[in-house]
């Protein structure tokens, strides 16, 4: 079967790597194009050490892109990690169509932050699509389906890089083989329990001291390491990359107002929210590099009685 690779970064690199180790015949790949003076993709970088040709076309809308495609005589396109628009035209060009990555359980949370949303609005399990792709977004029919536990200490690296990335290079593997077989099935996602949550951007990453430390905990570890949950002292910026909540057990266990340091250690900072303290251990400055918490109170001089913005 002729398969082209379509895609980008860590994972797409991944997938194509593992389709070539068992002998899959891929006539081509496809990245995103870089911008100016970015480095080359890492994809891009394993299949010219492949010897595959690689195509990096800015739109996929043109009659000469969609032919150029169609003279490879492709029979499947593998999409893993895919952010430019690509019209249904283009993807039913190869024999058997094209099947994309998505990391989160479609329908729910169909757009570009699945992974960090599940993590903030508190969800106890996740998981990846392999789908088939139309003009929609995240809407095509499911070829198949893969879960994973959200846990109380995880964060959106630990989601990804731990489970949801090579989980995601196995399942691409097993939906080419349902494909070959012919017995890849389609299934309709249900549009009642679809939901969509936009780019989760700095703008949806500031920390509220105001709000319960369940919340706050929840914030912090859906956006560690990107886009960063984040504070403001002064006017300046700190990205609050780990912490560990304090539940209070009692209301005089607070001790202090909403946001205001309470304690300052090489163990860390530590904060007062609505219903309890946060020890905050890792931290990046506006700027700056990422560091321990206890570090970046002795440089700056964070002291006990400041208070973070709520």
């Amino acid at each position: 079967m002729r398969i082209v690779v379509h895609g980008q970064q860590a994972f797409g690199k991944a997938v194509l790597e593992a389709l070539l180790a068992r002998g899959e015949n891929v006539v081509a790949v496809y990245v995103a194009p870089e911008k100016e003076g970015q480095k080359a993709d890492p994809l891009k970088e394993a299949a010219l050490a492949a010897g595959l040709e690689v195509r990096q076309p800015a739109s996929y809308r043109s009659d000469e892109v969609a032919e150029q495609f169609r003279a490879l005589k492709p029979d499947l396109q593998v999409m893993a990690f895919v952010t430019l628009f690509v019209p249904s035209s283009f993807l039913n060009i190869p024999t058997h169509g094209s099947i994309q990555y998505h990391p989160s359980l479609l329908p729910a949370y169909r757009g570009a932050s699945a992974i960090n949303w599940p993590i903030i609005k508190g969800e106890t399990e996740t998981g990846l699509s392999i789908f088939w792709p139309d003009d929609g977004l995240d809407t095509g029919d499911v070829l198949l389906q893969k879960t994973t536990p959200i846990g109380p200490k995880d964060t959106l690296g630990s989601v990804y890089f731990d489970r949801l990335f090579p989980l995601g290079v196995e399942a691409m593997l097993e939906a080419v083989d349902l494909v070959k077989a012919g017995t890849a099935p389609r299934i309709k996602q249900d549009e009642d329990k679809a939901t969509y949550e936009g780019l989760c951007r700095a703008a949806n990453a500031r920390i509220d001291w105001g709000k319960p430390w369940s919340q706050i905990d929840r914030l912090i570890r859906g956006c560690n390491p990107s886009p960063g949950a984040w504070t403001t002292l002064d006017g300046a910026t700190l990205k609050v990359l780990d912490a560990t909540p304090l539940p209070a057990k009692s209301p005089k266990d607070i001790g202090g107002k909403l946001g205001e340091v309470v304690a300052v250690g090489p163990e860390g900072i530590t904060v007062v929210c609505a219903d309890g303290r946060f020890l905050i251990t890792r931290v990046q400055p506006e700027g700056g590099a990422k560091l321990a918490a206890g570090e970046h109170a002795a440089s700056s001089g964070l002291a006990v009685g400041a208070r973070f913005s709520v």
